[in-house]
């Protein structure tokens, strides 16, 4: 079985994953009108992945939060200068500065089966080298006019094939798509 390399992001309608600063204020006041229980289809898809990959910026955000929402699910911060890993989390949180092609090549040889690939920058990178397979993307209505692009610095056009439309009745909008004639099918 060949390695899968997955997104599953939330943007602002306008196409934003963060404020310009870094903060996510906008998805907190979001995330506060979505039913108890409802969780858009993250917990079945963080199962269904072996590892997680996000860049710096992301990981350092993320280990701002109250806790650590990944559980005992491997990360891997992709990174090309050191980073702090609190010890708390030194068993499943692990660094690379290795390209995502290697990083990709290595872990399918380990035996991962699905990665999920966080952080913008990261996410651009992965795309670039032709390495994502599946994005979903759940669209939260607000207009933020500015902020932190989920897509900018493609190298080329990206094909994508629609797999699925998901409407939530709290008015987010959930977008799933396949990259079509992806690099790594070599």
């Amino acid at each position: 079985m060949s390695i899968r390399l997955s997104v599953f992001i939330a943007t602002s309608l306008d196409g934003f994953i963060a404020r310009k600063n870094g903060e996510l204020d906008w998805l907190d006041a979001a995330n506060a009108i979505v039913p108890e229980g409802e969780d858009c289809g993250y917990r079945a898809f963080m199962e269904s992945i072996d590892r997680l990959i996000m860049g710096r910026k992301t990981y350092e955000k993320v280990l701002s939060f109250d806790e650590w929402s990944y559980g005992n699910k491997p990360v891997i911060v992709l990174s090309r200068n050191k980073i702090e890993i609190p010890d708390r989390l030194a068993e499943t949180v692990s660094h690379s500065s290795e390209s995502p092609r290697d990083l990709r090549d290595r872990l399918s040889k380990e035996g991962a089966e699905r990665l999920y690939i966080d952080g913008g920058i990261t996410i651009q990178r992965f795309l670039n080298e032709g390495l994502i397979d599946d994005l979903t993307i759940t669209i939260i209505p607000i207009l933020l006019g500015s902020g932190i692009p989920l897509f900018s610095n493609l190298k080329k056009d990206i094909s994508l094939n629609h797999i699925a439309t998901k409407t939530y009745d709290f008015g987010f909008i959930q977008l799933t798509y396949e990259v079509v004639n992806n690099a790594k099918k070599h």
